[in-house]
Formats: structure tokens, C-alpha cells, sequence
């Protein structure tokens, strides 16, 4: 995938192409039809009965998609970011929940371990969760806190050779599920985001537990659930990065995370572009199809402009990020215009499907709710807007920054080719 960065803010060659490479195409057709065969079949009971399935996300993680990006030497295959991203989008094509797997799991902790983890914990954690061997999460939420990152209440001391974490995380994914938690606390609540320190906790640590909330308005086939920290004891060498460090790694994470995010809207949307156009054809009134309405064809020709538009937004940032190219700017994006967008397209396919877009028996009432939590998760719609407008009017500085490139990417810690959100 060649590139779009403009060469007057980013020092690169003005090359556009916008082929897929050989592997590119193999990702999207081996993620499609995993998706057709191991979860279209049973999503919509699994959504009505609120199931979630861990077997396969263990069959996710034997074709290794739960390392999809993560270097071979550490267990993962290797994929560029484009392959990624399409690869979150065939999956969300099916249902957001097995998308959030390859956020949570791989984009906000293995890909945040690999950047900022030491030799020991990428061996000791990485290379598991890269092979799907185990499950991986990310704590940062808390009941109180949520988009103003630096204020967290969860707690960490220092008692020797260990850190005792209290607190509690809210909404996060896999809670119950996960082997491996990436937590966040302060360690003095005084420095506000200066104090925010990163953890990698173990299920059977003392003092974890976790719960399962119930009763959400989508996304039904995932688990989503709470962390209790009481005097959680965390070996200091389980750290990552330096006390103080973890807004940074936080944010850098999320960086990622948002791509996975924007990559799987694309693919609700495009399942709503996908169901609207079969039914167009099926439905008729007026003894003609309803394809053939004026404004019927108006909402079809939007969803489809806003899904292409979501998509390459999301290839641009993905070609930036396998260039080792400062992308907070470009993922924001990509991700406030794809989720935005998502949401818009399930309303439009409801009521393309009038009447019958309200049962369970057509899947896009589920497209809709399930659409719904990716403009809040991930830093909110508003708060991508403020980001985007801090960038165009200059309040934020759009520096280009430089890492290492894919594959190589993570293997030393650069500074986050982030800014505070």
C-alpha cells in the first residue's frame, strides 16, 4: 500500500496506489470466510441469548489473528497494518464483538507491550498472547473516570518488591474472560497524569477479581465486565515502562486500539450497505423494487460514499503507521468519520428494511445497537472533534515523527508517537 501523507508535512514521496498487495487480498479473503463459516451461522442466536463463545476466539487465535501484527520472532504473523485493518473489518462485518477481541487483545496491550514492554515481559506475556494461548485485556475505565485519562482513582504503592493496586475498572472487555490485564493507576494521585503508572496483571494475582455486567444495549455476544483491585500484589518487575510513564503508554495504546476501531466501523457499515442492497432487490412496492425509489437509492448512495470514505481514511493511517509515521491525527480521524458514519448507515438500513428493520429477523437492528458503542469507546465523537479542530487551527502541534517501520516497530522504545488526548 503506497502512500498518502501530504510531502510538505510529512517528508515522504507523494505516491498514491491504492492496490492491495497479494497478502492483503489473502487476509481479507481468509478473515471473510472464517467470519462466514464460524460465526454468520449462529450470531443471531448467540445476540439474542447473550452469548459469548470463547472457542472461538481460540480458533481466532489458531490462525493467529490474535497476533496478526505482532513480529513472527514473537509469535505473531507478521501482518502489515492494511492487512490488519481489513482484517478487523471482515471481522466486524459479521459482529463488533469479535472485533473488540483484536482490539483489546492486540491492538491496546500486545502491540502497547511490544513498544514499551522489557525483553522479559514481551517472552513472558507477548509471545503467549501472540500465539493465542492466552487472552489479553486493557484497564484503564474506571465508574468515575473516562475520557479525562489523568484522573484516575485506582491506586498503586510500593511495598518492596511488589506494588498493591486498589481500585476498580468498569466496561472493560474480556474482563472475565482475559488471562492477562494491562492496568492503569496512580502511584501519587497529586501529579494527576504524571503520576498514571502501567501494570501487567496476571488472573489468580491475590487481590483480583472481576464481574460481568449485564444488560447492555449491544454488542451482546461479548463479554464485558468490571475489575476489583484489593491490595492486588504486583511484582515491580510486572511495571511497564517507569513510574509516571503511564498517560503515555496509555494514549499510545489507545492509538491503536482507535485504528481497530475505525477499521471494524468500516466493516459494520459495509454490512449495512450489504443487507440494504439485497433487500432493495428483494422488497417491492408500487409493483416495482424499492431499489428503484429516488430516495431509497439516496440513502444507499450515501452509505456507500461514507464507507469507501471511512476506508480509505483508515488505509491512509495504516500506511503511516507502517512507515513508523506519526498518525494520532490521521486515526482520530479515520475513527470519528467511521464510527459516525456506522451509526448513520444502520439507521438508513432500518429504514430501507422499514418494519421488518425492527425484528431480530433481519440482522440490521443489531448492526444498529452494536453501532452505537464505538462513538463513545475509544475517546468519544466530541472528543474527536476537539482533536481535529486543535489540529486544524494549530493549538496542536503536527510534527512528523519517526519510529521504526514495520515489521520492525516496538523492538526499542521510542518516545509515543502520540499527543495527549
Amino acid at each position: 500500500m503506497a502512500g498518502f501523507a501530504p510531502p510538505e508535512r510529512r517528508g515522504t514521496p507523494f505516491v498514491i496506489d491504492f492496490r492491495l498487495s497479494d497478502e492483503n487480498r489473502l487476509v481479507q479473503a481468509s478473515a471473510r470466510a472464517f467470519a462466514e463459516a464460524e460465526i454468520l451461522p449462529h450470531i443471531r442466536e448467540w445476540d439474542s441469548n447473550a452469548e459469548t463463545h470463547p472457542e472461538v476466539f481460540a480458533r481466532m487465535g489458531e490462525l493467529g489473528f490474535l497476533g496478526a501484527p505482532i513480529p513472527e520472532s514473537y509469535g505473531g504473523l507478521g501482518m502489515d497494518y492494511i492487512s490488519f485493518a481489513l482484517l478487523c473489518e471482515e471481522l466486524e462485518r459479521a459482529d463488533t464483538a469479535f472485533r473488540v477481541v483484536q482490539s483489546v487483545h492486540v491492538g491496546l496491550n500486545s502491540l502497547t507491550l511490544l513498544q514499551w514492554g522489557t525483553e522479559a515481559q514481551r517472552q513472558q506475556y507477548l509471545v503467549p498472547q501472540a500465539r493465542g494461548e492466552k487472552l489479553a485485556t486493557f484497564g484503564l475505565t474506571e465508574p468515575g473516570v473516562g475520557t479525562d485519562a489523568g484522573a484516575l482513582q485506582t491506586t498503586a504503592r510500593r511495598d518492596g518488591d511488589v506494588y498493591r493496586l486498589n481500585g476498580q475498572k468498569i466496561w472493560i472487555s474480556l474482563a472475565d474472560l482475559a488471562d492477562h490485564f494491562l492496568i492503569f493507576a496512580s502511584v501519587d494521585r497529586a501529579k494527576k497524569h504524571k503520576g498514571v503508572t502501567a501494570f501487567i496483571v496476571e488472573r489468580g494475582f491475590k487481590g483480583l477479581s472481576t464481574g460481568t455486567l449485564h444488560g447492555k444495549l449491544g454488542i451482546h455476544a461479548g463479554n464485558t465486565g468490571i475489575i476489583n483491585l484489593e491490595d492486588c500484589l504486583v511484582p515491580v518487575e510486572n511495571r511497564v515502562g517507569e513510574e509516571g510513564e503511564g498517560f503515555l503508554i496509555a494514549m499510545s495504546a489507545i492509538d491503536q486500539g482507535r485504528y481497530t476501531v475505525a477499521a471494524g466501523a468500516v466493516g459494520l457499515a459495509q454490512a449495512c450497505l450489504d443487507a440494504s442492497v439485497k433487500y432493495a432487490h428483494e422488497r417491492e412496492t408500487f409493483g416495482e423494487e424499492i431499489g428503484r425509489h429516488q430516495l431509497v437509492k439516496q440513502m444507499i448512495a450515501k452509505m456507500a460514499a461514507g464507507t469507501e470514505i471511512g476506508r480509505l481514511l483508515v488505509w491512509r493511517a495504516g500506511w503511516l503507521k507502517n512507515q513508523g509515521l506519526r498518525n494520532t491525527r490521521e486515526t482520530s480521524l479515520a475513527k470519528w468519520h467511521a464510527t459516525e458514519h456506522s451509526v448513520q448507515a444502520a439507521l438508513d438500513a432500518i429504514q430501507i428494511h422499514g418494519a421488518n428493520g425492527y425484528s431480530n429477523e433481519f440482522p440490521v437492528e443489531r448492526y444498529l445497537r452494536n453501532s452505537k458503542a464505538a462513538v463513545i469507546y475509544e475517546g468519544t465523537s466530541q472528543l474527536h472533534t476537539l482533536i481535529q479542530a486543535d489540529y486544524a487551527l494549530g493549538y496542536r502541534e503536527d510534527r512528523p515523527l519517526r519510529c521504526e517501520p514495520w515489521p520492525a516497530q516496538g523492538f526499542e522504545r521510542p518516545a509515543p508517537a502520540v499527543s495527549p488526548a
